[in-house]
C-alpha cells in the first residue's frame, strides 16, 4: 500500500490548503514543533506559544476529521526526545518510519525553506511535490506577469488592477465606488485619548493550550517578550469569532484613525486579526468579504472600508508578490549603505522617547502593535539611525506574532529601510517629531521636548530627521518626491547644519549596540 506524507507548516493551518486537497486512505499529514525554527531568530514566546497552541490545535481538529477516511495525523512535539530539531529531519523520520513513496507540500512562507525542500527528493530518494499556496488573492505567477515589463512596481496601480479583478468595491460601471481608488487621505485624523475605544476578542487558554505555555515559558522564557496574558485565538472558531468582534465593534471607527497612536492604548481600532490570517486560521477572502458584507448591510464610512481592504487586497499581496519575484538576492540589500549596529534599547525598551517606549513596550507584552507603530515609530527611527537592515529585519521578524519572511522582509527592508532603492516604496518613510506629535499624545509626558530642534532637550526624531537628509543627499537628491525636502535643507546655513550633524552623531554614539545573545 503506497503512503504520501503531507507536511503542513506553522502558517498553514487551513483545512483547504493545496497540499491537503486529495488526500487518500493510508496517507499521514505530518506536522512538527522543530528548534531550527523557534531558535532561526530570537522569537518572542508568545508567538511561539501561538503557533505551537494553534498547531496542535489543527492537528487534533484534523485528526478527528480524517480518521474515518483511514487518514492518520502524525504531530511532532518540541520536547518530544526523538525530535530531530528540523523540518528535513522530520520528514526523512517519517518517510524512514512509515515506508512513504511520495511527500506533498505547499510551498512555505521563506526562501530558505523552500530551497531547502527542492533538496529534499533527492535526499529522500522519493517524489517530493511542491504545490502553489492558492489561499492568497494573487498567485506567484500572476503577480510576475502583471509586473513583467514594468520598470517600476507601485502598490496603487497593483491595487486597482486587484480591485478590477475581484470586483470589490467597484460599481456596475466598473469604476471605484465613491469615485475614488483611495481613501487614505482620510486615514489620519487625530483621536481624543478619552475615547472609550474597543478591544480584541479575548480567550481563555484551554488545557492544550496551558501546556504550550508552560513548555514554552521553560525553554524561552528569558527571551524578550512576555508570555502572558495570553489571549490569542488558537482554533479557526474563535479566529472567526475575533473577526466577527472587529466587524461589529471596531470597524467603523478603523478608517479615520487608522494612523492614531494613543499613550497607554494599545489597539484603537485596529483588528489585530493579521496573525491569524497568516498563520492559515482565517483566509484573506473571508476577512474581506466579511467587511464587505458589513459594509452591504451597515452602509460603513467608505474610507473605513476601503482603508482595511486596501491594506489586505493591495498591500498584504503586493509585499508577497515582491518577495517571491526579488528572492534571495533582496535580503542582501543595503541600498544606503546602513553601518550602524541595531541599539539595544530595541529589546529592552529602556529608552526616554516616550513613543519608543510605548511601541517596544507594546511589542514586549502583545507580540503585536499596530502599522503606524511600527512604521512611522520603531520603523522611523530604524531609518534616521542608518541601522543594518540584516539587524532590524531580525528584529521585526522575532518579535511579532504575525511576521513570516513574506510579510516581513519588503515591509521592513523595502518600506521602512528604503534598502531596496525605492523598488516598492517611491520615497524613505522618514519624518521627524512633528508627524508622531500631531498623530499621538506621546509628546506631552516625554523627557524630550518636540518643538526644540537642537540640544540637548530636542527631541532625537527632529535632528535625527536632518541629518539623514544630509547623509543620504547625493543618494536621494534626484528623487522628485524628496525635491521639497532638500530645497529647505539647501536653505540652511552651514552651522545650523553642523550643529543638527553634531547632535545627531553626539546622540547615536551614547547608544548602546545590540548583542544577539542578550535578546535570547
Amino acid at each position: 500500500m503506497t503512503c504520501t506524507i503531507r507536511f503542513v507548516f506553522a502558517d498553514q493551518l487551513s483545512r483547504e490548503l493545496s497540499a491537503l486537497a486529495d488526500l487518500s486512505p493510508g496517507d499521514v499529514v505530518l506536522m512538527a514543533e522543530v528548534a531550527a525554527e523557534t531558535d532561526h531568530v530570537p522569537h518572542h514566546p508568545k508567538k511561539i506559544a501561538f503557533l505551537f497552541a494553534a498547531m496542535r490545535h489543527f492537528a487534533a481538529d484534523l485528526a478527528a476529521d480524517l480518521a474515518a477516511d483511514g487518514v492518520e495525523v502524525r504531530y511532532v512535539r518540541l520536547d518530544d526526545r526523538a525530535n530531530t530539531g528540523g523540518f528535513r529531519g522530520e520528514v526523512e523520520r517519517a518517510v524512514r518510519d512509515l515506508q512513504a513513496d511520495r511527500v506533498v507540500v505547499t510551498e512555505p512562507g521563506e526562501y530558505r525553506v523552500l530551497d531547502d525542500i527542492r533538496g529534499w527528493e533527492k535526499a529522500l530518494g522519493i517524489a517530493v511535490e511542491i504545490r502553489p499556496d492558492d489561499r492568497f488573492l494573487c498567485s506567484i505567477d500572476d503577480f510576475r506577469n502583471w509586473a513583467q515589463g514594468k520598470k517600476q512596481l507601485r502598490m496603487e496601480l497593483f491595487y486597482r488592477w486587484m480591485r478590477e479583478r475581484t470586483g470589490w468595491l467597484m460599481d456596475e460601471n466598473g469604476e471605484p465606488e465613491g469615485g475614488r481608488w483611495n481613501y487614505d487621505a482620510e486615514n489620519r485624523k487625530a483621536v481624543d485619548p478619552k475615547t472609550d475605544f474597543p478591544r480584541p476578542m479575548r480567550f481563555t487558554p484551554d488545557d492544550t493550550t496551558k501546556e504550550v505555555l508552560d513548555l514554552v515559558g521553560r525553554r524561552f522564557g528569558n527571551r524578550f517578550g512576555d508570555i502572558e496574558p495570553f489571549w490569542f485565538a488558537v482554533t479557526r472558531s474563535d479566529a472567526r469569532r475575533a473577526l466577527a468582534h472587529f466587524v461589529r465593534t471596531a470597524l467603523e471607527n478603523f478608517g479615520d484613525y487608522q494612523d492614531a497612536m494613543v499613550d497607554g492604548e494599545d489597539w484603537l481600532f485596529h483588528s489585530s486579526l493579521s496573525q491569524y490570517i497568516n498563520s492559515g486560521l482565517l483566509t484573506p477572502r473571508e476577512v474581506c468579504e466579511a467587511v464587505l458584507d458589513a459594509h452591504r448591510e451597515r452602509r460603513l464610512p467608505l474610507n473605513a472600508v476601503e482603508g482595511f481592504i486596501r491594506q489586505i487586497l493591495g498591500w498584504r499581496e503586493f509585499v508577497r508578490g515582491i518577495y517571491w519575484l526579488k528572492m534571495p538576492d533582496y535580503a542582501t540589500l543595503n541600498g544606503l549603505d546602513n553601518r550602524r549596529r541595531l541599539p539595544a534599547f530595541y529589546w529592552t525598551g529602556e529608552t526616554e522617547m516616550r513613543c519608543m517606549a510605548h511601541a517596544i513596550g507594546q511589542t514586549r507584552r502583545e507580540a503585536l502593535s499596530h502599522h503606524i507603530q511600527r512604521l512611522m515609530v520603531t520603523g522611523n527611527f530604524a531609518l534616521l539611525a542608518g541601522v543594518l537592515p540584516e539587524e532590524i529585519c531580525t528584529w521585526y521578524l522575532a518579535v511579532y506574532a504575525d511576521a513570516f519572511e513574506w510579510v516581513e522582509l519588503p515591509n521592513t527592508l523595502g518600506m521602512v529601510m528604503h534598502a531596496d532603492g525605492g523598488y516598492l516604496g517611491s520615497k524613505p518613510y522618514a519624518a521627524s517629531g512633528n508627524y508622531i506629535d500631531k498623530m499621538s499624545n506621546f509628546c506631552g509626558a516625554c523627557r524630550y521636548e518636540v518643538k526644540e530642534k537642537l540640544g540637548p532637550d530636542a527631541c532625537p526624531f527632529n535632528y535625527l530627521y536632518w541629518n539623514f537628509m544630509i547623509e543620504n543627499r547625493e543618494r536621494l537628491g534626484r528623487n522628485p518626491r524628496m525635491g521639497p525636502i532638500f530645497k529647505t535643507l539647501d536653505r540652511m546655513k552651514d552651522d545650523r547644519k553642523q550643529a543638527i550633524v553634531e547632535d545627531a552623531q553626539r546622540f547615536l554614539a551614547s547608544l548602546e549596540p545590540w548583542q544577539r545573545e542578550a535578546a535570547e
